[in-house]
């Protein structure tokens, strides 16, 4: 006969980090609410409260510590600094059992939930959802806890995509969702609307005089740095990107352009451009602007040229271009590549300043025959350039006339726009007919083909006709606001100068043409354009007379 079989249950130890026997269950607590609102700030105090007093009182329970997020989504785990403290306390065997209100609390996300569990398993330790009396050692807990998680990750979605319909609704009602905490110039009234807020509005029109005057975004925001003044958050530093952000906003002359970028995904709040991703919602002269439409403009202009001086690269070229006046201004006569300042003779007495074609420089005269060209002689020629100009304005401006008339001749007006885009159209429905055709099958596809075909080639040269036309009608608002911007500076400084202005050279010149040491042709803003004899000014010919 069998002996009776005596069962042995294991005996469940609980150690620390160091391996060592621990006589009570190590107890921590994990809370957070998702927004900083003051009733779930009182429903956070309330459950910090009652854990912290539970642990305590439970005779086998040891207080390890009430780990809390205050003001955090729970859809990302990895951005909830105090949950990732307490998981490291967990994995360095500090902790036993965690209690927590419920799987929403504890996380939105089934992957982040179930992963994390299963973790916290396998170090030993166990989760405690109070809601939903779910101990994580128990067999069936996993399944129940996929599906509440499930439930939870639902529900997080269904808030995003309700809150999402309510901003976009306000959008679509021309209110401005704009967080004013962060945006320069601006305020809101009680009723959501732009107002300006004078002190800041003038930091902004400072920004955007400044850059039309030939200054890079560093420059200006190393210029803000030294003068005290602190970016809308009351950072010290201002970062070349927060002035580009400036210079770039619409909203500064008026315009509302809502829901420029988009979240990817609730779970993983991700914003990316709105590339025909959703609505955008417009509304022009939605709030008084800080900066008018045309200078707006003329930055927007201003910017795309220094972006094509640099090859139409974001490099650290594009920050010499703005280091001096003449930087990115001075173009080779022969070869068309920008001149490069550089000093000859340092420490010499014959050390002076030139330009070099920057292709003479890398290939030598094999290439491009252009001479190095004395800063000196460019700044004098201009002064008597401009002084020129300010004697005879008249003659100046009527120059300024016969190029936008000349315009005006090429762009045969309005109504030639407005035919072609009739031509157009009519073009692009004849191409829809025959789709149609081919897909009911009235027209086989070899005929389909070379109709289509001739259609699209017709249709290609007509849509290149308009653009050209469209090209030219902006060139000539852009002169004529450029000759307005030259009237009110000429009208400003109509005192001859004395000495070189590099502020006035980088406001009205738009480059310099080098044909020779002692030739140049200064091109205004506008199309005006002054050749210049400066052989008087040559530094080499200065130098001479010197020795004699």
């Amino acid at each position: 006969m069998r002996e009776k079989v005596t069962i042995i249950e294991p005996e469940v130890l609980m150690t620390d980090s160091n391996n060592q026997a621990v006589s009570k269950k190590r107890v921590c607590a994990y809370c957070r609410v998702s927004t900083e609102l003051e009733e779930q700030q009182k429903s956070f105090d309330a459950q910090v409260s009652d854990f912290q007093q539970r642990i305590q009182e439970n005779p086998n329970w040891e207080f390890v510590g009430i780990f809390a997020d205050r003001g955090i989504s729970g859809t990302q785990a990895k951005k909830r600094v105090q949950f990732q403290q307490m998981i490291l306390a967990c994995k360095t065997g500090k902790v036993d059992l965690i209690l927590t209100k419920s799987i929403s609390r504890f996380a939105r996300n089934v992957v982040d939930c179930v992963e994390t569990v299963r973790n916290l398993k396998e170090v030993g330790v166990e989760v405690h959802f109070e809601k939903e009396n779910l101990y994580t050692f128990d067999s069936k807990a996993e399944f129940l806890l996929t599906i509440l998680a499930s439930i939870a990750q639902e529900e997080s979605r269904n808030i995003s995509e309700n809150s999402t319909w309510g901003i976009r609704k306000r959008m679509k009602d021309g209110v401005a969702v704009v967080n004013c905490s962060r945006f320069l110039g601006y305020d809101k009234d009680e009723n959501d609307n732009l107002i300006i807020n004078p002190e800041e509005a003038k930091i902004v029109q400072r920004i955007f005089s400044e850059y039309l005057e030939g200054k890079g975004c560093g420059k200006i925001g190393k210029e803000l740095e030294q003068d005290g003044i602190k970016t809308v958050t009351g950072c010290s530093r201002w970062a070349e990107t927060t002035i580009k952000g400036i210079l770039m906003n619409e909203k500064y002359y008026g315009k509302l352009l809502l829901q420029k970028t988009v979240t990817v995904h609730f779970s993983t709040h991700k914003r990316v451009d709105n590339n025909n991703l959703a609505s955008i919602y417009c509304a022009e002269n939605n709030h008084e602007p800080i900066v008018s439409k045309e200078i707006w403009d003329r930055v927007q202009a201003e910017r795309e040229r220094r972006f094509k001086l640099t090859g139409g690269k974001n490099s650290n070229k594009a920050k010499y271009l703005q280091r001096y006046p003449f930087s990115g201004k001075l173009i080779c006569g022969h070869c068309g590549e920008t001149l490069k300042r550089r000093h000859w003779n340092t420490g010499t007495a014959s050390e002076r300043i030139v330009w070099q074609c920057i292709t003479y420089i890398q290939r030598k005269a094999s290439f491009c025959p252009t001479k190095a060209v004395g800063e000196a002689t460019i700044e004098a020629a201009f002064v008597e350039v401009y002084n020129q100009v300010i004697q005879d304005k008249s003659s100046f401006f009527d120059e300024f006339f016969k190029i936008i008339s000349r315009t005006l001749e090429k762009s045969d007006k309005k109504s030639d726009f407005s035919r072609l885009s009739k031509k157009i159209n009519a073009l692009e429905k004849e191409l829809k007919e025959l789709i149609k055709m081919r897909t009911q099958k009235q027209i086989d596809d070899a005929c389909f083909n070379v109709e289509a075909d001739e259609r699209k080639q017709k249709l290609h040269e007509l849509i290149e006709k308009r653009d050209k036309l469209a090209d030219s009608q902006i060139s000539l608002v852009e002169q004529n606001l450029k000759m307005e911007r030259i009237k009110a500076v000429i009208h400003d400084n109509s005192n001859p100068l004395t000495e070189f202005d590099p502020h006035l050279f980088q406001t009205i010149i738009e480059k310099v043409i080098i044909h020779s040491p002692i030739e140049f042709t200064f091109c205004f803003q506008g199309g005006v354009q002054i050749k210049v004899d400066a052989e008087k000014y040559h530094d080499g010919r200065k130098m001479k007379k010197s020795k004699k």
